[in-house]
């Protein structure tokens, strides 16, 4: 279930913070998010 939250909260930040740097853009802040998250201790 954390995973699921993860993913959810690191796509929605993508979408928002990468949303003008085209499809890498996204993809790239969806790794760094994924990765913060994952400390923050939702992963």
């Amino acid at each position: 279930m954390k995973n699921i939250i993860r993913a959810i909260l690191a796509g929605w930040g993508a979408k928002k913070l990468g949303g003008g740097c085209g499809c890498i853009g996204i993809i790239v802040v969806f790794i760094i998010l994924w990765i913060i998250l994952g400390y923050l201790g939702l992963g």
